[in-house]
């Protein structure tokens, strides 16, 4: 049984991305570039908002000096039009607090971005309480460790106890540079960029309680 388990956010715990990608498709295109929701995975998925307007002004996007927080103005307030929980994720808490294992999120996203996610989610919330770090507002980005150790000593457990719960390489190599086991979350079985940075690929979370031997 693991000392600890830390979860990414996007992806992961709240299913944020198929809204992020539509908007951020509708954005790109008024700004020259056409990406398809496969191409984005590929560039953006595990990143940040920042690195998202990096890549897409290398590709040829028309992108502004100050379209970072423009575009995040326009996600938080998409997101607090409704952010679903990844199917059986719920379960999943309740099945770690009922053997007393502590967990812990840890996301490139901004802490404002999970207080709107979250949020919707009332049960969660409470549960979450004091335990949501922000790579962005922490400035511990993945893929460094720094994030992920950073959680764990929150916990009080021991790093090499811990396990991560991802669905992007980026998190899958930042929980492998922290030394953790990594569980990849694939719900559509696209596990190869998981299995390349070491991550155990599955692909439903109603399965996460047994495989971490709850």
């Amino acid at each position: 049984m693991p000392a600890a388990v830390l979860f990414d956010c996007d992806g992961v715990v709240i299913d944020s991305e198929p809204p992020t990608f539509d908007l951020l498709a509708e954005d790109l295109s008024q700004r020259g570039l056409t990406l398809s929701h496969a191409e984005m995975e590929r560039l953006f998925l595990g990143g940040t908002i920042e690195r998202v307007g990096k890549i897409a002004r290398e590709l040829g996007g028309d992108i502004p000096n100050d379209w970072v927080p423009y575009f995040y103005d326009r996600l938080y307030a998409r997101l607090a039009e409704g952010a679903p929980l990844i199917p059986g994720v719920l379960g999943v808490f309740e099945a770690l607090d009922a053997a007393g294992v502590p967990y812990a999120i840890g996301s490139n996203g901004t802490g404002r971005k999970m207080e709107i996610t979250i949020g919707q989610h009332p049960d969660l919330a409470r549960r979450l309480q004091g335990r949501l770090f922000s790579g962005v507002d922490l400035k511990m980005l993945k893929p460094a460790p720094d994030l992920y150790l950073h959680a764990a000593r929150a916990l009080g457990a021991d790093p090499a106890r811990c396990v991560v719960i991802e669905d992007s390489a980026t998190g899958a190599r930042a929980a492998r540079a922290a030394g953790m086991r990594c569980m990849g979350y694939a719900p559509t079985g696209a596990t190869a960029a998981l299995l390349a940075e070491g991550a155990e690929p599955f692909a439903r979370m109603a399965d996460l309680p047994g495989l971490l031997g709850l």
